[in-house]
């Protein structure tokens, strides 16, 4: 990218420093080391939009000799191999010419494949089958196969050359970037030549595949030309990628940022005197990354540098490879780079105008995404006040509404990163590195408000516009490093929501007593000690591993039900006990005497089980706990079997309740919920893109609601009705829209426009509570209590010591991933609907 408006000014200040960055080039490690090297690779032969039939490696000597390779073979291991190489393609009876090219043809992905095919190889090989995203090609001085370690590997007498790419655990200092698909059509290339021993600096991918074989021209012995002199944003040109790609060039900046540490191993220079200007006014970037493992040590912010080394599109992020002779440090003073006010929305192009540019944030910022926060060390945000919001929990899929928020959401949406690639869940290693941003006294909540307090560089990485700080942020370097901090939003308890009696819902996270030590054939996601946390597979378990994790759980959810403030609570995912062959209360019992050991006294009862349940249930089911002094059930629980709920399913649980002292007046009947997830389909052919998997199962759920809630009406002689629970639908989805067609309100927009889920960086509301119209006229107030879907995982009783810093603490905040939903409501009998025939109601 570059700017059109500046390439006048540049040019002038070229005039006046082209003869010293001229002169002062670093010759080429290709120059000092010349020989036989693996020039090109095209790994996808015969997949989808190949260029080629046949994958092929094509060799180069860069020398001024011709080399006998009658010794020499050209060997694959795989990106996990050890030892001995997978394929050795023997190259006895060649010689490459002095300047020549060897082209080695390999296998094919499909021998049907219409591709072209390549020109004459002078080898040919079906066993030469390389990986096309990952893997490890060796040029060997020995025809037999090598047994090579693994890691960063230079300097081995029996190998040539050697090229790691994708994820591969052998290369020269770096594995060079590859394609990320069979279908990737693109090829490695070294650019010029040169041989820098850093296969992430010498290979670029390229669409221009060109196999040339002995036949082929030849470059002869005449040395590729000195770099080119260019300014930074005629590098980084105006469109998405660099015109100069593949070429080796040299240009100045200023240092804004440096990654010594963090896996980045790089810095970003700006042009001196550059930035300030709005993005929306500026038509490509005066800043470029520049890859140097070996210097990103040895420069600092401010310095003044000139560098040299190919450019290549990293994952779409424009970049120099800079081996050690490439860098210099300067000492003439220039002009200091400024920041440029950041504010979104931007366009794409204007985005790409920034690309690798210190910029300063401005205006309200608010977390909306704190997922990846444990794992990456990345915050999701979004410009302005509120986080993003599920689209369909504002307007029916595909509608216009639902259409603009998508739009909305891209346009708000950018990344606040740690400035480094650390998987903080990875292995020991990372496990016992702290957390960035995230402290015990510093939540980072979705939902908080963002401070900027420093400027930071805008870059493009993992497919994804991202803010990073000026250098690795850690704990330790967190009061002059770290960019932004995040207010603190955390209610201890629920708003006032008014009323004689208070009814919530709350999803527990499978809570099961039954812990995975208890059965056999359980396998276990682990802490960083290996010790088992929660059950993973194998087993019918779908909570706690064993007592100790169990304890940790309960007392988030003991905490969480008991500060609600509500008299009665439905629970979903709670244990259906009877699948471990124990009475089918005995988890809704044993979570009750914990919420009354709690409590100091005989608080809390259950609603028994009905005397008839489905033949067919899941494993984790729906219950009701009340407060005995302030709730009385009437009559016998009912549970609806109807065959929108087939196989295992979490059926709906009715019960009639008054408060206690009550009349008939004051009935109401109570129904939770708990529909099929959106995780999985129920047929192949249920899977609605718009509205997650399982969409027509989850609507016929609803009617099927429909149906028994009139039942319910009925059996009670009320026709006051509370359907709650977990609906795994946002407020403008199908299943939603049938419970409003049947007249049920949703009580959510009393909740001045809380959710009680978090997904995908955006919020929306999977527990609802709906009331019929009698219902409705009782209800005094509702809050969405958010302690658990806002809050990090990191904080959840399943994360316990998955990093080296402990977040564990036993209060309510992250007992769950979804919060209480709570509603207050008047039950007098003055405001008596019963007694009325159903469908009569005042």
């Amino acid at each position: 990218m570059g700017n059109p408006l500046r390439r006048a000014a540049l040019a002038l200040s070229a005039v006046a420093v082209a003869s010293p960055l001229v002169s002062a080039l670093p010759a080429a490690a290709a120059d000092l080391a010349p020989g036989v090297v693996i020039n090109e690779a095209y790994l996808s032969g015969g997949s989808a939009g190949a260029a080629f039939k046949n994958k092929f490696v094509e060799l180069r000597n860069t020398s001024a000799q011709d080399v006998d390779l009658s010794t020499w073979s050209l060997q694959y291991r795989s990106a996990t191999g050890t030892g001995l190489s997978n394929a050795t393609v023997s190259l006895s009876g060649k010689t490459i010419k002095a300047g020549g090219y060897l082209l080695v043809g390999g296998a094919t992905n499909s021998a049907t494949s219409t591709a072209a095919d390549l020109p004459t190889p002078d080898v040919s090989s079906a066993s030469l089958n390389p990986s096309a995203t990952t893997g490890t090609l060796i040029l060997a001085r020995k025809a037999s196969a090598l047994a090579l370690p693994t890691g960063s590997l230079t300097g081995n007498p029996d190998v040539a050359d050697l090229v790691g790419y994708g994820t591969s655990n052998t290369f020269e200092t770096k594995a060079a970037a590859a394609p990320s698909a069979t279908t990737d059509v693109r090829s490695l290339n070294r650019t010029g030549g040169r041989d820098t021993d850093d296969n992430s600096a010498d290979f670029t991918l390229s669409t221009a595949i060109t196999p040339q074989n002995s036949g082929s021209a030849g470059t002869g012995t005449t040395p590729d030309p000195e770099p080119a002199v260019k300014a930074i944003a005629d590098i980084q040109g105006t469109g998405s990628a660099s015109p100069l790609a593949g070429q080796t060039v040299t240009t100045r900046g200023k240092v804004t940022a440096a990654y010594a540490t963090g896996g980045f191993n790089g810095y970003y220079i700006q042009t001196p005197g550059t930035g300030g200007t709005p993005a929306d006014e500026r038509t490509g970037s005066d800043a470029i990354f520049v890859y140097s493992p070996v210097t990103a040590g040895s420069v600092h912010r401010g310095d003044y540098v000139e560098v040299t080394g190919p450019v290549s599109e990293y994952f779409n992020l424009t970049q120099m490879s800079v081996a050690a002779s490439g860098l210099r440090v300067l000492s003439e003073a220039v002009p200091e780079v400024k920041a440029t006010p950041f504010v979104l929305p931007l366009s794409e192009s204007a985005k790409e105008a920034l690309e690798g540019m210190l910029v300063a944030p401005e205006g309200p910022f608010t977390v909306t995404d704190n997922y990846s926060l444990n794992q990456y060390g990345e915050i999701g945000l979004a410009a302005g006040t509120s986080a993003l919001v599920q689209p369909t929990a504002l307007a029916p899929f595909g509608s216009d509404a639902y259409n603009a928020a998508v739009a909305d959401n891209a346009a708000r949406r950018i990344t606040l990163d740690d400035g480094a690639t650390t998987n903080f869940l990875s292995n020991a290693l990372t496990k016992a590195q702290p957390l960035p941003y995230l402290t015990a006294i510093d939540p980072v909540r979705i939902g908080s408000p963002v401070t900027f307090s420093g400027d930071t560089v805008f870059d493009w990485r993992n497919s994804t516009w991202k803010l990073q700080p000026l250098e690795q942020l850690t704990p330790s370097n967190a009061a002059t490093a770290q960019p932004a901090h995040f207010g603190n939003t955390r209610a201890d308890k629920p708003a006032d929501v008014g009323g004689t009696l208070k009814l919530a819902t709350f999803n527990v996270l499978n809570y099961s007593p039954t812990t995975g030590d208890q059965l056999t054939g359980c396998t276990y996601y682990t802490d960083r000690d290996g010790n088992p946390v929660t059950v993973r597979g194998g087993c019918d378990a779908r909570g706690a591993a064993n007592a100790e994790s169990f304890g940790r759980q309960q007392a988030k959810i003991v905490a969480a039900v008991n500060g609600s403030g509500a008299d009665i609570v439905s629970l979903e995912e709670i244990e259906n006990s009877v699948k471990f062959g124990l009475p089918r209360d005995a988890a809704v019992e044993n979570l009750v005497n914990a919420l009354n050991a709690a409590t100091g006294e005989a608080t809390w009862a259950f609603v028994p089980s009905p005397a008839v349940v489905p033949a067919q249930e899941d494993v984790i089911r729906t219950a009701f706990i009340y407060k005995k002094h302030m709730a009385q059930p009437i009559d016998e629980s009912v549970i609806l079997d109807d065959a929108a709920y087939t196989g295992l399913a979490r059926q709906p649980l009715a019960q009639a309740f008054k408060p206690v002292g009550g009349n008939n007046a004051t009935k109401f009947v109570a129904i939770v919920n708990h529909f099929k997830s959106k995780g999985s389909a129920a047929t192949p052919e249920d899977t609605d893109k718009g509205q997650g998997a399982s969409n027509l199962a989850r609507t016929a759920q609803a009617r099927a609601l429909v149906g028994f809630a009139e039942q319910m009406k009925a059996a009670a002689n009320t026709e006051k009705v509370f359907l709650l629970g977990d609906f795994n639908s946002y407020a403008f989805e199908d299943p939603m829209a049938v419970l409003a067609e049947a007249g049920y309100i949703d009580q959510a927009p009393r909740t001045g426009g809380k959710h009680s889920y978090a997904f995908g960086g955006m919020v929306g509301s999977l527990d609802h509570v709906l009331a019929s119209p009698a219902a409705d006229a009782t209800v005094s107030g509702a809050d969405i209590w958010n302690i658990n879907s806002v809050e990090s995982v990191a904080l959840e009783y399943s994360r316990f010591n998955y990093n080296v810093t402990d977040y564990y603490a036993p209060g309510p905040f992250r007992s769950s991933d979804h919060d209480p939903f709570v509603i207050g409501f008047n039950l007098t009998s003055k405001s008596d609907n019963a007694g009325n025939p159903p469908g009569q109601a005042k």
